[in-house]
Order: structure tokens, then C-alpha cells, then sequence
């Protein structure tokens, strides 16, 4: 009996060490980020780095500013004034993340964790006619914000913490393997638990890829959203229409060139009649 009670003992020890090291793994697997935004020549712009054993699973590059409205008393302290708060994402932030095989989250946190931004990433398949189809997105976009900060909030009534999420939300929408990147601003509207309240995320400048990061440190191919694209096209078709231009015009002095040639080799006709008696 009492061998048999120490196999169980140390069966049952040999479970809670590995249960013990699996969390802690994963804990260490999550802590395995890094803020690079002082590598980045744009002042606005953070990026941040999520690595999991010891690759790099998750990178974003991007600048981010929230637009959040927010009351304060009237001279009179009867009436109730809205104000707007502009809060940027600066350097130096805290960041935390994790990454899965179809989910991954970034969290990023600054100003003694007055801000706190969550964005949450999918990888998604669908049957196209051409096949299954995998693309990533995001997904849901969490804000939180506490209005008793003083820096960018001026007396704000029911002061403290309040949480801004996304609803039913598809942006970024990528092809699996790729990488998601628009210099472009966009805007995305979150509820705040503040009653009646919208606040704006605008990010701008974004190099985003949550999944399939073949070498470390490094996007993949970008897949570039449309108005870069038109954006792109605007600025190449002028160039484009300008070679064209200037070919039509070399062609046509090649031609009249040639033309002229050919008909100064030929004998004149005169136009007159009665010179012809003096030919021949």
C-alpha cells in the first residue's frame, strides 16, 4: 500500500510540476514583447513586437490618436458642456500580446495605464469559387480611458474609467501570409460606457501582420489598402500619360522626318501647264 500511495504521490506531483511549467511558459510566452517605436523615424508612430519562442509572431507599426468627448459644468453649473479630449499613443508605451494559430491579441498601455488599448486579430477561412480562402482581420478594437487625467481632461464630470468598443467590427481585412499596410488615415467608432458618447480611434501610417511571420523582425509581403492604391495610381498616371505623350510626338517628327525625305528625292511637277514644253 505504501509504494502504491507513493507512485499515486508522485504521479499526482508529477502533474502539478507540469501544469506548474506549462503556465508558466505560456506567462513567459506572453511577456515576450518589445516596444521598438524609437526605431522608427516618424515621432507619431509606436511599433510594437510580440515574440513567442523566440520568433517573432505578431508586429505592428502604426500611429494612433483618440478623439474622445466628454462633459464638463457650464459657467453657470447648471447646464452640462461637451469638450473633446485628443489623446495620442506616445512612445514609451507598455505592451502586452499573445499569439495563436487563428487568434492574437496586442494590448498596449501608457500614461501610468490612464489609456489601455486592446485590438484583437482573426484569421478566418472561406470557399470562394476559386477554393478555400484564409484571410486575417481585425476584429474587435477595446479603449480604455480614465477622464480624471489630467493632462488632456479639464474637469470632467462623472470622472474615472470608462470602456469604448468597437461593434461588429471587420477592418484590415487581409489575405493570409501578408501584411497588412496603409500610410492613409482610417477611422473607426467605438461606444464609450460614458452615456451618449462616441469615441473616434484614427490610425494612420499602419504596418500591421498578426499571423504566418516567416523571418523574424520582418513583414511579409504588404497587401496595401485601396485608397493607397488609388492614391498610388493618381500619382503614376500623370507620368504614365506624359511618356505616352512625349512617344506620340518623337513617332510623328520620325514620320514627317522620313515623309520629307521621300518627297525631296522626287522630281517636281510643276503645277503650271504650260512649263511643260520645257521638260524633256
Amino acid at each position: 500500500m505504501d509504494l502504491r500511495r507513493r507512485a499515486l504521490l508522485g504521479v499526482d506531483g508529477l502533474r502539478v510540476l507540469l501544469m506548474l511549467f506549462h503556465t508558466v511558459t505560456r506567462i513567459m510566452a506572453e511577456q515576450e514583447v518589445e516596444n521598438l517605436s524609437g526605431l522608427s523615424t516618424n515621432p507619431e508612430k509606436d511599433i510594437f513586437v510580440v515574440r513567442e519562442n523566440g520568433t517573432t509572431c505578431l508586429m505592428a507599426e502604426f500611429a494612433a490618436k483618440f478623439i474622445v468627448p466628454y462633459d464638463v459644468w457650464a459657467s453657470n453649473y447648471v447646464d452640462l458642456i461637451t469638450e473633446q479630449a485628443d489623446i495620442s499613443l506616445t512612445r514609451g508605451a507598455e505592451v502586452k500580446g499573445h499569439c495563436g494559430h487563428d487568434e492574437s491579441e496586442l494590448q498596449v498601455f501608457w500614461v501610468d495605464r490612464a489609456y489601455a488599448l486592446k485590438m484583437l486579430f482573426l484569421k478566418e477561412s472561406h470557399n470562394t469559387s476559386q477554393g478555400p480562402e484564409a484571410t486575417w482581420k481585425l476584429s474587435k478594437v477595446q479603449f480604455v480611458y480614465d477622464s480624471s487625467e489630467k493632462t488632456h481632461f479639464k474637469d470632467a464630470v462623472s470622472a474615472g474609467k470608462h470602456t469604448a468598443n468597437s461593434h461588429h467590427l471587420s477592418a484590415l481585412v487581409t489575405p493570409a501570409g501578408k501584411s497588412y499596410e496603409c500610410q492613409a488615415q482610417q477611422t473607426i467608432s467605438l461606444a464609450s460606457s460614458d452615456p451618449q458618447k462616441t469615441v473616434t480611434m484614427i490610425l494612420s501610417a499602419v504596418h500591421i501582420q498578426p499571423f504566418d511571420i516567416i523571418s523574424d523582425f520582418v513583414f511579409s509581403e504588404e497587401h496595401k489598402c485601396p485608397v493607397d492604391e488609388r492614391e498610388q495610381l493618381e500619382e503614376t498616371l500623370p507620368l504614365i500619360l506624359g511618356l505616352i505623350l512625349g512617344l506620340v510626338i518623337v513617332v510623328t517628327l520620325v514620320i514627317y522626318h522620313i515623309h520629307h525625305k521621300m518627297t525631296a528625292n522626287q522630281v517636281q511637277i510643276p503645277r503650271d501647264r504650260s512649263q511643260y514644253k520645257h521638260m524633256g
